[in-house]
């Protein structure tokens, strides 16, 4: 995968518009759970695609220093054989200044080596870092973009839950005689009304039949008050 195709699938999906996404889906949560799904998946392809682009930036970062420290060293070492090559050349030794002039030019040309190789790899050091920078930048909006499809989802979960809620106690609600609730309970206190008269009947009825036999009991008194004093009276 190329650092463009990257860096274009992970700008698109950063860009991914979730309402609209929603508007057009038959079963949303359904579709919250495909599109986290695939986002999860995605972030971690991208994370590795990422990672490795990094990677190959951090090798040509420490090969762009190698360059300039090498360039440093080669430039160090033409110096000294230079220096050695006018010493000698000094004290009349000419063939061995020849020698060490000939190995500050060998130096000079490693250096000025290492140099167009440091120089050349600086335009494409700057490019990756700047494909890179984007790179994690378009990870942290899908990360984002993540966050947000999971609360949407959480919060779609949540609705349903409540409009089921509500379903089943609208359908407890018909299942109960709302034209009139109070009818049971009417019939019922008549009910208790005829059983209480029927107490109280049985009350008045029983208070007669009491009321009879004191009366019976009195109308013997009188008979026997009677007998005693008709027999009172024979005696006389």
């Amino acid at each position: 995968m190329t650092k463009l195709t990257i860096l274009g699938r992970v700008a698109q999906l950063a860009r991914a518009n979730i309402n609209a996404l929603l508007d057009q889906a038959e079963d949303p949560q359904k579709m919250l759970d495909q599109l986290i799904r695939d986002y999860t998946i995605n972030i971690s392809e991208a994370e590795q695609a990422v990672a490795s682009t990094i990677g190959n930036l951090r090798l040509m970062e420490q090969d762009y220093r190698e360059d300039k420290e090498a360039a440093q060293e080669w430039g160090r070492k033409a110096l000294a054989a230079s220096r050695k090559a006018d010493e000698l050349r000094g004290s009349q030794n000419s063939a061995k200044a020849d020698k060490f002039d000939n190995l500050a030019k060998v130096a000079l040309s490693r250096q000025l080596q290492a140099e167009n190789e440091a120089k050349v790899a600086e335009p494409t050091i700057a490019s990756h870092t700047a494909v890179v920078e984007k790179l994690k930048a378009g990870l942290d909006q899908m990360e984002v973009k993540l966050r947000e499809l999971q609360g949407k989802r959480d919060q779609l979960v949540a609705r349903a839950k409540s409009a089921e809620a509500q379903n089943r106690m609208i359908d407890a609600v018909k299942s109960i005689d709302v034209l009139d609730p109070t009818s049971e309970l009417s019939r019922f206190e008549d009910k208790i009304r005829r059983e209480e008269a029927r107490v109280m009947g049985k009350e008045e009825l029983a208070a007669s039949s009491l009321d009879a036999q004191f009366e019976q009991l009195d109308t013997m008194g009188d008979d026997a008050e009677i007998e005693a004093r008709l027999a009172a009276l024979k005696a006389a």
